[in-house]
């Protein structure tokens, strides 16, 4: 599995749309600092066909420290980013691994006259 960085997309889109890396370096960093200012600011980012960024908050929680075992420790609730992939890469996506398709939906084997089953 390969690792694509922020350079890798910079060098990719320059190559296929004839722009400088510089603008399209531009480009791509204003669009993550406008996602990541509206998540700050508690909204919903939605990309048609890509997914949608929600601020969610974890719930308070008990943890242990490992030293002291005795100790409960609060781990307070905080607000996390999550990511639900749209339609497209969701379908996009199942393909990599094709030995898993629909998830939690698998098919009843077929019916042969050599196990008798209907």
């Amino acid at each position: 599995m390969k690792t694509v960085t922020k350079r890798d997309l910079v060098v990719q889109i320059s190559n296929e749309t004839g722009m400088t890396q510089q603008q399209v370096f531009d480009v791509i960093q204003k669009t993550l600092d406008t996602v990541t200012t509206t998540l700050a600011g508690g909204d919903e980012v939605v990309l048609r066909n890509f997914g949608s960024f929600q601020v969610r908050e974890t719930k308070q929680k008990i943890g242990r420290n490992p030293n002291k075992p005795d100790t409960d420790v609060i781990i307070p609730p905080r607000a996390i980013v999550k990511f639900k992939p749209g339609k497209e890469m969701k379908e996009r996506v199942a393909n990599v691994l094709p030995h898993i398709q629909n998830t939690g939906t698998q098919e009843a084997p077929a019916a042969t006259p050599e196990t008798g089953s209907l």
